[in-house]
Order: structure tokens, then sequence, then C-alpha cells
């Protein structure tokens, strides 16, 4: 039962151990020293074929009047360092990560007589990359008169965003950073997180040394931070006039990183559109499985139901019942701040549908969303003429995108969401990504690592913000129904697996059976992700000699029930509110896991499997605090469902640690808002121009 990160596969394994057996091979003597020497040679050929251009004509001059000095370069451009040192005597030490593929680095730079400070800065990730001993070294070393060089940007980065340690250090030490660039008309830019730079010989080499930036002493942290900044901008500068002296494109520079459009993308419109013929098809067949509403089906043509309201629109796109309960709260508060606004929201599930008539503001429009098909969206957007489009997580529909963006409607994505698997599928088609995620004005994302790989997927702006489905409320609990139910289940020992998928639900069942000898009166409910599973559920179980009742049939579970399968629409929240534990599926087979935060607002105690990546930062939090249980199989699910039921005083605890969890995961909601302001109207009543 002790909480462990998500277990990688065999796949992943491989590829780690492949990756520790190139580092072992890349960091031994024998290849260190022919690599290095083989690497500065042709450090040297470049410099030495290329037409050598500067700014100012004098570099080293202008080096020589600030030494010692804080070297500053960034992490992409770094590759002809050696070269540019002043020919005249001087030392310079250069700051390189102690891991074992930067003793490549070190030695090629040491073939050039530069000295060398270990360590580098802890980054977001918050690694002990030994940061304070580099720092201790590089004020000794200024402190001896050696100029120190090092990149102002540095791993997993965003690349040519300066850190904060460079100008801790020259306010420690009271020299100046001199920002510096060197670029060649002709060079390789390497997919990796800097776009690092092979320069290429027979080129013509751009070299500038820029303006001194001192930090005074005595600097408070509003000041460090504008040292920051003036650093970076700098650096920018110096890069920019070092492209320009080449001749060349900046790899990072917004023409250089704007794709040629995917044939993906290209070939995904064509089918969508041609495809549109088999539409009322799938929409009937969707019907009959209940999985859309009859009346409904226009919309899902780009057909309103209802006209367009006067004044400013706001559309919200929400996927499902999640992502719909996230951004609920929001659109009740901009309603209360914003009552001159009117405010559409579409969703694609007949579960979400409900939740959305339920729950708007009075005066908020429910619409399904369109399917992705031009033709269809354009009518939509035609309708409707929305002032601003919000999307919810993940919601990337390329047509939706680009239709939207083409009107130019602001595109917003809140409580944006990129896992690493889905962040490197993106990032591996640029010409795919780069068209979706520029369109967006500004992506709100839950933490800071999903902020940065939206900006490097071509997003102008990604603001980490937190998670709004810590400040939602829970699932709605039926009253009457709570009631109804408390009163047939009084005396039996309960439990829950919620939101089950394929492969979670036996597993349940076995872990019934397991505890059934402990709790004769053990009642397990099944509530299972998708509803029209439960008959399917019911084969499976009674299969295995378990008594089992379907909501979905009106029937209630009796004293000889096993297994209650609620396989209704929309009664989540009952049935959390009813029991003191639950298992909270897609945990234990690789999906990804369901929200934990639902059942600890409603009262439940939270068991997980393994699989939890798409609720990383809420699984987190909750188990550095104990307020969550994680568990691999059918016999840890026995073991920790029936501790939890067992004792109360452990339960209570858990679920204490558990809320406090929730409080410090709150707060992204007002965050929400006030980023969302600029896209808002003032808020007085306004007439629409579009």
């Amino acid at each position: 039962m002790t909480p462990t990160t998500e277990a990688p596969s065999p796949w992943s394994d491989a590829r780690q151990a492949r990756i520790r057996m190139a580092k072992r091979l890349f960091s031994s003597r024998p290849v260190v020293a022919f690599g290095s020497a083989v690497a500065a040679a042709y450090i040297r050929l470049v410099y030495n074929t290329c037409e050598v251009r500067r700014d100012p004509a004098d570099t080293d001059a202008k080096l020589f009047s600030e030494h010692p000095q804080i070297f500053a370069m960034w992490h992409g451009q770094f590759g002809m360092l050696p070269k540019i040192k002043p020919d005249r005597p001087a030392d310079v030490a250069a700051m390189v990560a102690r891991h074992g593929d930067a003793e490549l680095i070190a030695a090629v730079l040491q073939r050039f007589d530069m000295k060398l400070i270990r360590g580098a800065g802890a980054g977001p990730r918050r690694r002990n990359r030994g940061g304070a001993t580099a720092l201790r070294s590089a004020l000794k070393a200024l402190e001896r008169g050696t100029t120190v060089a090092m990149t102002a940007d540095f791993f997993p980065g965003p690349a040519r965003k300066a850190g904060d340690g460079i100008v801790i250090l020259a306010k420690l030490s009271g020299r100046p950073v001199v920002p510096s660039a060197m670029a060649t008309s002709r060079f390789i830019a390497v997919k990796s997180w800097s776009r690092f730079t092979i320069n290429l010989p027979f080129s013509k080499l751009g070299i500038v040394v820029g303006d001194p930036v001192r930090v005074a002493e005595d600097a408070d942290s509003t000041a460090l931070e504008a040292a920051r900044i003036a650093v970076e901008r700098g650096l920018n500068q110096a890069t920019a006039r070092a492209y320009d002296l080449a001749g060349a494109i900046d790899p990072l520079s917004p023409i250089a990183q704007v794709p040629k459009p995917d044939f993906a993308i290209r070939a995904y419109r064509a089918l969508t559109r041609y495809a549109a013929p088999f539409a009322p098809v799938m929409l009937a067949w969707r019907t009959r499985i209940g999985k859309e509403e009859p009346a409904s089906r226009p919309e899902r043509y780009g057909v309103a139901s209802v006209p367009r309201p006067p004044g400013f629109v706001v559309w919200f796109h929400a996927a499902s019942v999640g992502e719909a309960n996230a951004v609920l709260p929001l659109i009740e508060m901009i309603a209360i701040e914003h009552p001159e606004i009117s405010q559409l929201l579409t969703t694609g599930t007949v579960t979400s549908a409900n939740l959305a008539r339920k729950r708007l503001p009075k005066g908020a429009v429910h619409q399904y969303v369109p399917l992705d098909n031009q033709d269809y969206v354009r009518r939509f957007l035609e309708h409707w003429r929305p002032d601003l489009a919000i999307f919810v997580e993940s919601e990337i529909w390329p047509n939706l995108v680009l239709e939207t963006n083409a009107l130019q409607i602001p595109l917003v994505l809140v409580n944006g969401r990129m896992s690493f698997r889905s962040f490197r599928r993106w990032r591996d088609r640029p010409g795919l990504s780069h068209p979706l995620f520029s369109a967006f004005s500004l992506v709100l994302a839950q933490n800071e690592r999903m902020a940065q790989r939206f900006t490097a997927l071509g997003t102008p702006r990604a603001v980490p913000v937190g998670n709004l489905k810590a400040d939602a409320p829970p699932p709605p609990v039926d009253l009457a129904g709570h009631k109804k139910l408390s009163a047939v289940l009084a005396g039996r020992t309960l439990w829950l697996a919620a939101s089950t998928h394929p492969g979670e639900d036996d597993i349940a069942a076995a872990a019934h059976l397991a505890m059934k000898g402990a709790r004769s009166d053990l009642l397990t409910i099944i509530v299972p992700r998708h509803p029209e599973r439960g008959p399917f559920i019911a084969k499976l179980l009674a299969a295995a000699n378990l008594k089992v009742a379907l909501r979905s049939e009106g029937k209630l579970p009796e004293a000889s029930t096993d297994i209650y399968i609620a396989d209704t629409i929309g009664e989540l929240g009952l049935f959390y509110s009813l029991v003191p534990v639950a298992f909270v599926g897609g945990s234990l087979v690789p999906h990804g896991g369901q929200n934990p935060v639902e059942a600890i607002k409603l009262g439940a105690g939270v068991i997980t499997g393994p699989h939890w990546r798409n609720f990383a930062d809420a699984y987190e939090e909750l188990f550095r605090s104990g307020g969550a249980v994680q568990v691999s199989d059918a016999h840890g699910l026995a073991t920790a469902a029936l501790l939890l039921l067992e004792d109360a005083q452990a339960r209570a605890r858990m679920m204490a640690r558990a809320e406090g969890a929730l409080t410090r995961m709150s707060g992204a909601l007002p965050r929400t808002i006030a980023e969302l302001e600029r896209f808002l109207p003032p808020k007085a009543t306004l007439q629409h121009v579009s």
C-alpha cells in the first residue's frame, strides 16, 4: 500500500537501460579522450574556415574591459565558446554540469586551456545538480580574477529563459554579466530542448559581445528579477545580432519556428469533409446505444436550437462530465462578475449535457458541439459568432480550432493538460501541432511542466495556474435518492469501485470475495465509467457465482446481493456520498486514472491503482500528505479497503490529510479569472461588434 510512481512499461525499462548504457559508454575515459580530440579539432576547423564578423570590431578589448566577468550565452549557441576566448592571456573557467554525458564537453573545453567549475542549477525539477557547490566555486574564481563562462538557461528549459542563478552570482560577486553570442550562416539545429546548433565550416561567423548588466549588492527580489530580465534581453539582442552578422535565420525565431503545414492536417481536413455522408449513420448508431439525444442531433451538424443572444458571447467547450464539472464554477463566476455577458457551453456527451442543464447559471445556454467537419463547424460559428472561445483541458479538435482561429476569435485553453506521452507525439509532428497550438492566445496550464510543454509546441503564452478540478464542487447528490438508498442499505458494510474501466470490474469482484470472509454483510457497489457496460458486467460477475443487481433495471440491493451495479447516468456523487471508502478506477489498468477530488469532497477515502498519470498533480499531493492509498492488484485492493472499513480512526486521519491536500491544491479559479479578464469587456454593458 506504499504510494509509488506509475509503473513503467517494459518498453520504457528497456529504453532507460539503453540510455544508461550509452551514458556509461560516452563518459568512459577512452571515448572522452578520443571524442574531445575530434570535437576540439572540429571547432578549430569551423573557426579557421569561417569569415569572422564581430560586433564590436574589437571584441577582445570589450571583454578585457570587464575582466573578470560573468560571461553569459544561451545553451543552444555555446558550441563555439572556446574560440570567443581572447587571444591575450586571460583566466577563464566554464561552468559545466557534473552528470556523465557532460564529461565530453568538459574535456573539450580543457583542450582550449579553460578551467572547469562543475555543477548546474536545479531547475524546475528541483534536483540536486551541484548548483550550490558551483556557486561557491564561481565566487572564488571571480575573486581570483578568473572570468566565469556559463549558460543562462539550462535543462530542461524552457530555452532562452534566464535563470535566477546568474544574477545571484552577479550580486554576490559584484562582477557584471556580459551577454554574448556566436552564430554561423550554416548550421544544424538539433531537436533538443535548446535547439542546440552544430556550426558548420566554410560559413560566415558572427561574434557579438553585448553591454554588461550590473546587479547591486543590496538588490532585493524585485531588482533581481529586473536584472534577470535585462540579462535575458541582452542575450536575445546579442543572439539576434550574431545571426544577422552571419546572414542566417535564428532556429528559435518566430519565422523559423513556423513549420510547413503537415500532410496529416491536410489529410484530416479532407477526410472529415468527405466523410460527411457517413455522419448520419454514425449518429444513428450512437443514438441507439444511448450516446446521443435524438432531439439534439441537428446541433451535431452545427444547426443551433436557440437564437444567438445579443451582446458579448463567451463560448466554452468541454468534452465530457469531468471537464464540464471543472469549468462550471468559472462560468458561474463570470455570470456573477459580468452579468452583461452571454455564455454558451458545448459538450459532447449525454451525461455532460444533463449536468449542464442542471448546473448552468440563468441565461447560459448548452448545445452539443458540432462534429469536427469544416462545414458543420463553420455553420456553428456563423450562428453563434462568439467573441471569445475557451476550451477545457485537452480539447484540440483540428477543424474546431482552425476554423475558430480563421475568424480571428481569441482562443484560450483553461485547465490545460498535456501528458509527457502526448507532448512527445505532438512534438514529433510540428507541422501538425504548431498550427493548432499557436492558434491559442493563452493556455492556463495545470502546472509548470505542462505550461512548458504547451510553449514548446507553439503556444505564445502558457501560464501555470493550478487545477480547476480542485476548486470545482463535487458531483451533485440526489437527496431523495440518498435517503431511499440509505434506508435500504442500513446495516450493510459498503465500499465503492467508481468509474471502472474494462478489466477492473473483475478485480473489484475478486477483492469483494477476499473481504467477505471478514465482512459477511459486505456490499460492493460498482459504478462503471461507461454505464452501457452494466449488463455485460452483470453477466461477467454472475458467472463467478456472485449475486448482482442492476440499477438501470430499477432494482435495489437485497440482503443477499453481493454486487450492486449503478449503471446509470449522473449518479456518481450519490454513491460517493453513501460509502466510506472508494476505489477510483482507470488506475488498475493503464488508462491514466480518474479524478480523486470528487470522492474526497463527498467524504470517501480514496484508493487508487498505479496508473494515475492523468491526475498526477492531485495524486502526488495526496501521497505526500498521506491522503490516499495506492495498490497494484485485487489482493492489495482488498487489504487496503478492509483496513479502512474496519479502522474508523485510521480512515478519519487519512480523510483529514486528504482534505488538507485539497486546500493546498485550491486557488486555480481566481487565478484563471484574473488571466481571463483581459479578454473580457469592462464590467459595463457592451454592444456586440463582430
